[in-house]
This record gives structure tokens, sequence and C-alpha cells, in this order.
């Protein structure tokens, strides 16, 4: 595996799909939330406020990984994350590659993982 130096060395190393949509989740997050920023950790895309994590995002063979950095807000979001037919793990949750962004949960999302770093 390589190893990224950047978002966009991140991004141009997946096929075309998955880096339109990873691009979008990230830009959508950091318009809405300008002040939070975008480094790569563990070799992925980590959006952080001040060093504190507040979103991760992945690309994996079938499907993109989205992580609020929260089992609390997974667990929080758990029955609106399955009602969309999201596979939901302990501490992400699973979407398609061709995902239509949804603008609102993605809001949600971060809002309340920002409010758990109060």
């Amino acid at each position: 595996m390589s190893k990224f130096d950047s978002i966009e060395d991140y991004l141009a190393s997946l096929e075309a799909q998955k880096a339109k949509t990873l691009r979008a989740v990230i830009d959508l997050i950091l318009s809405q939330f300008p002040e939070l920023e975008c480094k790569i950790a563990w070799n992925v895309p980590q959006i952080h406020l001040r060093g504190k994590y507040v979103f991760g995002v992945s690309a994996l063979k079938n499907h993109l990984a989205l992580a609020p950095w929260s089992a609390r807000v997974i667990e929080d979001f758990r029955v609106r994350l399955e009602s969309q037919k999201y596979v939901v793990q302990k501490n992400l949750f699973q979407i398609p590659i061709n995902w239509d962004i949804d603008i609102k949960l993605l809001k949600d999302l971060v809002a309340a993982r920002l409010a758990e770093l109060e």
C-alpha cells in the first residue's frame, strides 16, 4: 500500500467514482464547517478541529466508509442510518461508492461530533 502525503494523493489513487464521492463528502463538510481542516492520518483523509478528530473517510473495495470518530454518535444515529440501509458498525458506517450525498445527515453527524468535543 502506498503512503499518501496529501488528500489529493489519496484521492488520485482511487477509482474515479470513489474519488468523486469522497471529494464531495470532504468538500461539503469543510464548506459547512469552515473551522475544520482535513489532513492525512492513518493514511486516509481525516477531518479535525485543532488536532481533535471529527470525521474520517476511506475507500474500500466495494464501498466507502464514513467515521464520525465516536461510537456514541454512531449509536445516536443508528436508527437513522439503518433506516437508510447503511451497514453500521461500532465506529463507522458504509456508503455506496456512488452515494448521492445526504447533506442533512452529514451536517447532523459532524455537528453531533463537534458538540461531543465541546
